[in-house]
């Protein structure tokens, strides 16, 4: 009877222990950058609860980073960022580096807070010196782009980027928009992103009117030209020094451009 109930205790506490193990956040190891050469490697052990409130939790983290650069780290932050098992960002923690020369390994805590049980760890750059910012991934903003009138088709560096308004990705650098639509002279637009621009900033552009007629069909269909001739019936466009005949039931709208009166 004491045999059965001593296993009865033991099993009960194995189950205690790999359910309280099951709760701490695994061991990580997280190399920065995660493409290209390496420059830390950051392996991230045993959390200890330090203290918390309902569900928040500050924790302890056992952090060892080794500098893999091949040369001295002067000062470098790193933010950490937890997350749950629904991948939900819940807490995060910062680790600071100062004077860490190559091929050290350097141990300490790491602080975190959580809003509940962190099971996996990010990792992301917060301040580099300038020897370290050419090891960053590249960057990218987002810029919507408009033209007045709307619906004018757009090149950016060259390259086909789809219609007005459109929202756009670049990375810090001199950049080109080219803007074109019928009806209307086509137009550049040359812009500058700086390195700690954020995304959400807009771009207007205002095509200026072509120096040809625009006869604008009932199809949606648009003829730039010089206007030669309008009847009851029929409307004549020279394109290209050659007369386009048009019915004059197939026109929807006409817009004549000022033209300087000729010396007599």
């Amino acid at each position: 009877m004491f045999c059965k109930r001593l296993l009865s205790i033991s099993l009960f506490c194995l189950l205690v222990a790999v359910v309280l193990q099951a709760k701490d956040p695994p061991a990580q190891v997280i190399v920065w950058p995660e493409t290209g050469k390496p420059v830390v490697r950051f392996s991230l052990g045993k959390f200890k609860t330090l203290g918390g409130s309902g569900n928040q939790r500050i924790y302890s983290i056992d952090t060892t980073v080794e500098n893999l650069l091949g040369k001295k780290i002067p000062t470098a932050e790193f933010t950490l960022y937890l997350f749950d098992k629904n991948k939900v960002r819940i807490g995060e923690g910062f680790v600071l580096l100062t004077n860490v020369d190559a091929g050290q390994t350097v141990k300490f805590d790491t602080t975190a807070t959580t809003s509940g049980t962190p099971v996996a760890i990010t990792l992301a750059p917060k301040y580099l010196p300038e020897e370290l910012q050419s090891f960053l991934p590249p960057k990218f903003i987002s810029i919507t782009v408009n033209s007045v009138p709307q619906g004018a088709e757009l090149k950016l560096d060259g390259k086909e980027a789809g219609s007005t308004p459109k929202i756009v990705k670049v990375n810090p650098g001199k950049h080109v928009l080219e803007f074109t639509r019928q009806g209307f002279n086509p137009g550049k637009y040359n812009f500058d992103v700086g390195t700690d621009a954020v995304s959400g900033g807009n771009i207007s552009y205002e095509l200026g009117m072509s120096s040809r007629d625009t006869v604008e069909l009932r199809d949606g269909s648009v003829i730039n030209g010089d206007l030669d001739s309008v009847t009851a019936t029929e409307v004549i466009v020279l394109v290209g020094g050659n007369a386009q005949h048009l019915n004059r039931n197939q026109v929807k709208r006409i817009l004549l451009v000022e033209r300087d009166t000729p010396l007599q």
